[in-house]
């Protein structure tokens, strides 16, 4: 399968089946997420992956959708400020480098046949709490990880040339 072909493949699952997710797949998700760049290859994520039903049901209070709770895992993608490289600016680039970190794992899950679907409009609080982060390290994006229940359906796409600008905007 290309790249595009897998990028066209992944898409955001709303419906899990309760069938557990094999450990050799969650692995690899894992690793292609652990191999993901970073700027100055600081790799300031930190992967917390939720398999227990009572944690996941708290990390429900911090986004309170049926369906997220319901897939097998809950991959959570945190930062430790600690170890994240500043632009000269003062700029943090850890939220960037945990975007990508969660790219690679979103699309490694699709190529497994593991659904995903981005979720980063959670409360930070509900999340921390649910689990257990110290103070230095914050969550920026969850999904969920298990197997789809629905059907995929047509993927919707501005045209490339509404996104892409040659040589000025």
């Amino acid at each position: 399968m290309s790249f595009l072909e897998l990028t066209r493949m992944r898409r955001s699952v709303r419906d899990y089946r309760p069938d557990p997710v094999e450990a050799e797949k969650l692995n690899y998700i894992l690793e292609c997420g652990r191999y993901a760049p970073s700027a100055c290859n600081f790799q300031p994520w930190v992967f917390v992956v939720v398999k227990d039903e009572e944690v996941r049901w708290r990390l429900g209070k911090g986004y309170p959708k049926p369906w997220f709770v319901k897939a097998p895992l809950v991959l959570a993608v945190c930062i430790d400020h600690s170890r994240a490289w500043v632009k000269r600016n003062g700029k943090s680039y850890a939220a960037v480098d945990a975007a990508v970190a969660m790219d690679h794992m979103t699309l490694a899950a699709a190529e497994q046949g593991i659904g995903t679907c981005w979720i980063g409009a959670f409360n930070e609080q509900s999340v921390r709490e649910a689990l257990e982060l110290p103070e230095n390290i914050e969550p920026i994006v969850l999904t969920p990880l298990g197997y789809a229940a629905d059907e995929p359906t047509e993927k919707t796409r501005k045209p490339q040339e509404d996104v892409v600008r040659w040589e000025h905007f």
